[in-house]
């Protein structure tokens, strides 16, 4: 592509400041970059301002590497000799060179973002399975990975950088995916990674505290995303649930809301819950008639989930036997109230994403009535993140849970027990479930997984939360192979064998 077209759009969106030179129009561009150590020769490199390092620090790296043209915030070193392009804001420079040179693959499919603090992997799964249900082949951009067709590809961001999105939504536009859902996380709505993208519907699922470490308070977090139904055209619908008092103040902004709820007058509600460890069975009560609903995912939450995916199908035209079908085909979601146990085990293991307060009661809460006898909780809190919903996390834990075993999650560079500590903190006498209740603590992950399948009697509920699809544990500054589902099963095989059962 040439440079003329790639500065035209810049020029268009008024990001471009001063003078302009217009004597490289016929320079070819193969591609844009922001890493300097992944540019390739040919490609424009933009220099973003990070949390912590500054891209114009690795122009000459850019360069070196075969950067044919920069664009950034500030004036250029007297040493560089390649075009450059002073703009307003580079990281909405680089959504609209990217949206540009991959030719904007969003205008060429059926694009829906779904974001929220708790549900959005769940959600995003859900409506991809009813699109294919209904024979449009659908790609999902997400926490648990980026499906482009039969590849999977693993995600390092729930939401990449505006590049790394286009170039998976080109893909998809070329592998014959007519539609895409795409979890949009908070950081990418601030970061204006997703701002030159066009979306069919937005989903908001909810709004519970996390990301603070990154947003600073609960209001600029939801003013983040907030921003995906600024971003919608004004005739594609916002899907909102109306049981959070945030999708109400939503719905006030939202140029065209459909409501979801269980508890709320919406526009879309269920009719009476039958909740299993098999599953889910109820009606979906529509504008346009009722849904029958046979899922095999678990619990209340999934309950949200399925009517933001029904909201969303809906509001798109789908026809109700595609939506059906598409929801009972899903088997599950990696991570998310994962069923490790075999039927025919003494106890159930489950393992599941959980990272949150309000995300570990819901899950508390979904496994307490499946329960047969205790309820035994392994988790732990992230490293290097938000250290106010440590004891919160505890404290949930302590009040929901019959035995709750602290542990490690992602330390990153804290220290393991500092961080066990600051949970154990939330876990007080007037918070505890029981008289018999028992904390332990041990901050091998390993271990501690393996101590509760061990103290788990006939009848248990074991949850292992936290980490859910994760297959790595990051301990300082590398990311060590670890699975929850793995180390359960192992741990579960070693309990059958000591046992005597086969």
């Amino acid at each position: 592509m040439k440079w003329a077209r790639l500065h035209a759009a810049l020029r268009s969106r008024g990001l471009i400041r001063g003078q302009e030179d217009n004597a490289f129009e016929h320079l070819d561009i193969v591609g844009v970059a922001y890493d300097s150590r992944r540019v390739e020769p040919g490609q424009v490199f933009v220099a973003l301002r990070g949390l912590r390092v500054d891209g114009l620090e690795f122009v000459g790296e850019a360069v070196d590497r075969g950067a044919v043209a920069v664009v950034a915030e500030r004036p250029a070193p007297t040493s560089v000799v390649v075009p450059w392009v002073i703009v307003e804001n580079a990281r909405t420079a680089l959504a609209v060179l990217a949206s540009t040179i991959n030719e904007e693959p969003s205008r060429r499919m059926q694009l829906v973002g779904v974001t929220g603090t708790n549900g959005k992997t769940t959600v995003a799964f859900l409506v991809a399975s009813i699109f294919e249900a209904a024979g449009v082949r659908c790609g999902v951009l997400g926490t648990v990975g980026h499906r482009i067709g039969e590849d999977t590809r693993p995600a390092s961001h729930t939401t990449p950088e505006a590049p790394d999105v286009e170039a998976l939504l080109r893909s998809m536009v070329e592998g014959g995916c007519r539609a895409c859902v795409m979890e949009v996380s908070s950081h990418a709505l601030a970061l204006d990674r997703v701002s030159e993208l066009v979306f069919a519907a937005g989903v908001f699922t909810n709004l519970t505290r996390d990301h603070l470490d990154f947003h600073g308070d609960m209001e600029a977090y939801f003013r983040s995303k907030r921003r995906l139904f600024e971003l919608l055209p004004s005739d594609a619908p916002s899907l909102i649930n109306v049981d959070d008092p945030r999708g109400v103040a939503l719905t006030e902004t939202a140029a065209r809301p459909v409501t979801y709820a269980i508890d709320s007058p919406a526009d879309i509600t269920p009719g009476p819950l039958s909740f299993s460890l098999e599953g889910l069975t109820f009606d979906v009560r529509t504008p346009r008639g009722s849904v029958q609903i046979r899922s095999r995912l678990v619990g209340r939450p999934n309950v949200y989930n399925i009517l933001a995916a029904v909201s969303t199908a809906t509001a798109l035209g789908i026809n109700f036997d595609a939506i059906e079908r598409g929801i009972e085909s899903l088997k599950g979601v990696p991570g998310r109230f994962e069923l490790v146990s075999a039927a025919h085990e003494e106890v159930t293991v489950v393992v599941d994403y959980a990272h949150t307060d309000d995300a570990l009661r819901n899950l508390l809460e979904t496994a307490r009535p499946l329960a047969r006898s205790r309820l035994i909780t392994v988790f732990g809190c992230g490293g290097d993140r938000d250290r106010a919903k440590r004891p919160l996390m505890g404290a949930v834990a302590g009040r929901l849970s019959d035995v709750v075993l602290i542990t490690s999650d992602n330390p990153r560079t804290e220290d393991p027990e500092r961080i066990i500590q600051e949970i154990r903190r939330g876990i007080t006498p007037d918070t505890v479930h029981a008289s018999q209740h028992l904390v332990l603590t041990i901050a091998d992950r390993r271990a501690a997984i393996v101590r509760a399948i061990e103290l788990a009697r006939p009848g248990d509920f074991v949850l292992i939360a936290g980490k859910g699809h994760e297959n790595f544990q990051v301990i300082g500054d590398q990311a060590l192979p670890f699975d929850d589902v793995v180390v359960a099963r192992e741990a579960l095989s070693r309990r059958r064998s000591n046992s005597g059962v086969v």
